[in-house]
């Protein structure tokens, strides 16, 4: 079996899983902040809780093992070439959206959001360009 398609398989599930979370928690927190109802609210902290730490976190973990795993099959020489260059700082930028959205799930979790559902619909379209960068430079990959 040829291990670059293994690992490349890998990373794609992982990164599919993590991108679903990616855009699946801030819509959670839209309908969250939208809402006062003490069951309803407790519903979707727990919802947001199990998307974050037991999906989103092992899929961005894994995301960033098997990439690493592919660079170095592909050998490091390559972290040389724009386009490698330009997926990983797309995808740092990604890891800092996780993060963040981690953040704010903690103040939802406290009962202490301060953002509007208007604000959670736009930053929900932040991973969608990054997404959409990092293929169009993967597939192309520029010089």
């Amino acid at each position: 079996m040829n291990s670059y398609l293994l690992f490349k398989s890998l990373h794609l599930i992982a990164v599919i899983s993590w991108m679903a979370g990616l855009l699946y928690l801030p819509r959670i927190f839209v309908y969250h902040s939208e809402n006062s109802n003490e069951i309803v609210v407790s519903v979707f902290k727990t919802m947001e809780r199990k998307l974050f730490y037991y999906i989103m976190m092992p899929a961005m973990s894994l995301s960033w093992l098997f990439g690493l795993v592919l660079i170095s099959l592909i050998g490091f020489e390559n972290l040389g070439n724009l386009w490698l260059q330009l997926k990983l700082v797309f995808v740092i930028l990604l890891t800092i959206y996780h993060f963040y959205l981690g953040g704010l799930l903690k103040k939802f979790s406290m009962d202490q959001n301060q953002k509007s559902s208007k604000y959670y619909r736009y930053i929900n379209e932040i991973p969608t360009i990054l997404l959409i960068f990092i293929i169009f430079i993967v597939i192309f990959k520029p010089i």
